[in-house]
C-alpha cells in the first residue's frame, strides 16, 4: 500500500531548494501590529518580504510579485482599497493570493472585506484558525454553525483535538471545495485541505499564541512557499516550517528559564535555521 504521508513528506526538500532558489518576492498587505515579523519571518525562510500597502502603486508592485498575502487584522479604508486594487491585479497575473482572515465575524466590515476579496478575486489559499474558517463558511451558507468569534483568538468550543478532529476536517474541505481554495486552519492540530486531499499535521507548541503575529508570520510564509511552488505543498511546507520552529524555539525557552519575548526572537532565529532533514522526519501528518 502507498503511504500518501510519506509521499508528501519526501517531497519537502525538493520544496523548500524552490523557495531558496527563487526566493519569491512577496508582497504582503499586512497590520502595522505585526509587519515587522512578517517580514523577518518571510526573511528568515529565504523568501524577500516587500511591505507595500498604497493603492497607488498595488499594480505595479503586484505585476513584479511572485506572491501576495492579504491580512485584514488592522482594517482601514485606504488599505481596503489596496486589497481590492492589488488583488485584482494578481487574479489578473496569475499571482497566488493568500489571504489571512484575521477576527472575520467580529465586524461587519471584516465580514464584508472578507466576502468581497474572496467572492471577486481568485484565492490560493485562505489561512486562519478553525473559527475564522467556520464564520467565512457560514458567510458563504456551506454551514449553519453558530459558535461567535472571539475577537481574533480562537473561539474555545472550536479549537481542534483529536476528539473533533473528523469533523473539523470535514468542514475545512467542503469549504475548500465549495470555494475552489485551499485552507489551512491551524491551531493545536492543523487542518489542510484543497477539497480532495485533507490533511492533519500535528506539531508546534502551545506558547506560539501567546505571542503576538505567530499567525500573521505564518500567513506570510505560507505566501512565499506557494509562490514558489503550489497552494496545497507550499501550504503543508510553510506550516511544518512553522511548527518545527516553534518547537525548537520553546525548548530552547525552557533550557533557559525564559519567557514569551526570548520565544519570539528563538521563533524567527528557528526559521532561519530550518533542517529540512528534520521536517521530513520528525514531521507528522495523517490523510484524513
Amino acid at each position: 500500500m502507498i503511504n500518501k504521508e510519506n509521499i508528501l513528506l519526501n517531497k519537502i526538500p525538493e520544496l523548500m531548494k524552490n523557495v531558496k532558489e527563487k526566493s519569491p518576492l512577496t508582497q504582503c498587505i499586512t497590520n502595522f501590529v505585526t509587519v515587522n515579523d512578517c517580514a523577518n519571518a518571510v526573511l528568515a525562510i529565504g523568501a524577500s518580504p516587500i511591505m507595500a500597502d498604497d493603492a497607488e502603486e498595488m499594480e505595479e508592485i503586484v505585476n513584479i510579485s511572485d506572491a501576495l498575502v492579504i491580512n485584514i487584522g488592522k482594517l482601514h479604508q485606504a488599505q481596503i482599497k489596496a486589497m481590492k486594487v492589488s488583488s485584482a491585479q494578481a487574479t489578473k497575473t496569475n499571482t497566488p493570493i493568500t489571504l489571512d482572515p484575521v477576527g472575520v465575524g467580529i465586524s461587519e466590515l471584516r465580514n464584508n472585506t472578507t466576502i468581497d476579496l474572496i467572492k471577486n478575486n481568485d484565492i490560493s489559499v485562505i489561512r486562519g484558525n478553525i473559527t475564522e474558517i467556520k464564520t467565512i463558511s457560514k458567510l458563504f451558507n456551506i454551514i449553519d454553525e453558530t459558535n461567535t468569534a472571539k475577537g481574533v483568538d480562537v473561539c474555545d468550543d472550536d479549537v481542534i483535538t483529536s476528539e473533533n478532529l473528523k469533523a473539523n476536517g470535514e468542514i475545512v474541505a467542503k469549504t475548500a471545495e465549495k470555494l475552489n481554495t485551499v485552507i489551512l486552519a491551524s491551531g493545536p492540530i492543523d487542518i489542510l485541505s484543497d477539497g480532495k486531499t485533507t490533511i492533519a499535521i500535528h506539531g508546534g507548541d502551545e506558547m506560539m499564541p501567546l505571542i503576538t503575529g505567530s499567525g500573521c508570520m505564518l500567513s506570510s510564509i505560507v505566501g512565499s512557499c506557494v509562490g514558489a511552488t503550489n497552494p496545497l505543498e507550499g501550504s503543508l511546507l510553510a506550516i511544518l516550517i512553522m511548527n518545527k520552529a516553534g518547537e525548537k524555539a520553546r525548548a530552547k525557552v525552557d533550557e533557559n528559564d525564559l519567557g514569551t519575548g526570548s520565544f519570539r526572537t528563538f521563533l524567527i532565529d528557528e526559521l532561519y535555521k530550518t533542517d529540512t532533514e528534520e521536517l521530513v522526519n520528525e514531521s507528522k501528518i495523517e490523510i484524513l
